[in-house]
């Protein structure tokens, strides 16, 4: 990679990585539905205007199906999930389980594709879910104010996620990049609109989670949208899914510097297995690139 693709994928990874920072920072006050419609809403304002000026809204309105499903996979679902995990589990344990998307599309991938698993990415799979066995393995307390559903929330929306990246091979291929980033944001938006309000704060929140708010629209979904799409046009979708490796890293970073959360020996040791099974199952470890 040259200098500037080594940049956008740090900035792309810190941004993915402050996200679990940011809700974990704002559910509590917006709570879980308010606070990602915000952050759909905001980036849809911020991408909408893009798509205007490049001319690509007619072939957003040709998609709007297959767009619609994608948004309530790829942004919609998994961000409740996430959001409301958070209120749980750290920011750092969310983002390290969050590496599991990868593992989920090669197996979706594989029993709804028919995509082929040969060894190396089947024990890939095997690993990542040991990963994240050793994660929960202290930390799947389903009793009242335990995680454990949590870690199922998390599972949920990796699946959320896989599905979501299987689904756009299958329906979209050839559909412009900022057309899907656009279209996910907007639909997820727009069908969480009714429940925002509904569940809308009776209290307004502080200013600290309303900066929160915005910096998840405008940073961690509508510039990161545009910094994932032009790696992927730049030095292609496998090394650009490289940034799996550290968003864990700057997730588990921000939230031990800013919230002050534990980073603890199951977390890292669970954390290298989970990122070492996606390294195999999705070939930047040990496979063609």
């Amino acid at each position: 990679m040259k200098p500037r693709d080594l940049l956008d994928l740090t900035l792309l990874a810190a941004l993915w990585g402050g996200s679990f920072l940011f809700m974990r920072y704002a559910v509590p006050d917006f709570g879980v539905v308010p606070l990602i419609w915000l952050r759909v809403a905001v980036a849809s304002a911020c991408l909408l205007p893009l798509l205007l000026i490049k001319g690509q809204m007619g072939a957003l309105r040709q998609r709007a199906g297959a767009v619609a499903v994608m948004g309530l996979f790829n942004s919609g679902l998994p961000f409740l999930l996430i959001a409301w995990a958070t209120l749980s589990i750290t920011a750092g344990l969310a983002s390290i389980m969050n590496a599991m998307t990868p593992i989920c599309t090669a197996l979706i991938g594989a029993l709804w594709l028919g995509d082929r698993l040969d060894g190396r990415r089947g024990l890939g799979l095997l690993i990542g879910l040991a990963g994240v066995a050793l994660l929960a393995a202290d930390k799947a307390d389903f009793r009242p104010g335990g995680s454990g559903w949590a870690i199922v929330a998390m599972l949920l929306a990796t699946l959320c996620y896989g599905f979501a990246a299987n689904h756009t091979r299958r329906y979209l291929q050839g559909v412009p990049a900022l057309v899907n980033a656009t279209g996910t944001q907007l639909v997820s938006a727009l069908v969480l609109l009714p429940l925002a309000l509904w569940s809308w704060p009776a209290r307004s929140p502080g200013l600290g989670p309303w900066l929160a708010a915005l910096v998840l629209g405008v940073a961690c979904s509508a510039l990161a949208y545009l910094l994932f799409f032009r790696l992927i046009a730049r030095v292609g979708a496998s090394r650009a899914v490289t940034v799996t490796f550290l968003v864990p890293v700057f997730g588990t970073l921000w939230g031990a510097l800013f919230l002050g959360e534990p980073v603890t020996a199951s977390m890292l040791a669970g954390g290298a297995v989970v990122l070492l099974g996606t390294g195999l199952a999705t070939g930047v470890i040990g496979g063609r690139r």
